[in-house]
């Protein structure tokens, strides 16, 4: 079986924040399959300009260049004000054909809504940029009193890991056979 190159990008840049945690569990959840090659990219770890430049910088290139290496994708998200963080959006609009033919995931965490409505607004801003994305998605809410690493959430995962390797295998099939067309 062929191992899907999958990017896990963690979306949220804050200081204090919980995406780095729950970015280690996806890719420890990954890193559990056969069919998945997990690679962290933590936008924390990159030194990206605070305004979008007239050329790409050598950390968007290396930005660039992993999202152009991967099978697929899993955004580890933060919800702020029923959307995505700006950091997740700037490193998005970095790369354009390298998110073509696609597959991307969903991780999301808030409170009470478990950051739905980020995902929401993520599929849109993928859809404009031929990403595929998959159904399931695994939400976490920052109010429970409970463990990120529990029985709902491994099978959300194991599940949206399914859906995602599936179409990752898919799409890099067809890239092969046929240029996308975008």
């Amino acid at each position: 079986m062929q191992r899907s190159r999958i990017a896990v990008i963690v979306g949220s840049t804050r200081e204090g924040r919980v995406g780095d945690g729950v970015g280690r569990w996806v890719a420890d959840v990954a890193a559990r399959r056969a069919d998945v090659e997990p690679v962290v990219l933590d936008l924390a770890d990159y030194d990206f300009p605070p305004c979008y430049p007239s050329r790409p910088t050598p950390e968007i290139r290396r930005f660039t260049g992993q999202v152009a290496d991967a099978d697929g994708f899993v955004v580890v998200t933060p919800e702020y004000n029923r959307s995505f963080p700006a950091s997740l959006k700037q490193a998005i609009d970095y790369a354009y054909d390298e998110w073509h033919a696609k597959p991307a995931g969903f991780v999301s965490y808030g409170y009470r809504s478990e950051g739905f409505h980020a995902v929401e607004h993520l599929r849109s801003v993928f859809t404009e940029l031929h990403v595929m994305t998959v159904r399931t998605n695994v939400g976490v809410n920052l109010l429970a009193d409970e463990p990120l690493d529990t029985e709902h959430r491994r099978r959300a995962a194991d599940a949206m890991f399914d859906q995602l390797t599936w179409w990752a295998s898919a799409l890099k099939d067809a890239r092969t056979r046929r240029p996308y067309v975008s």
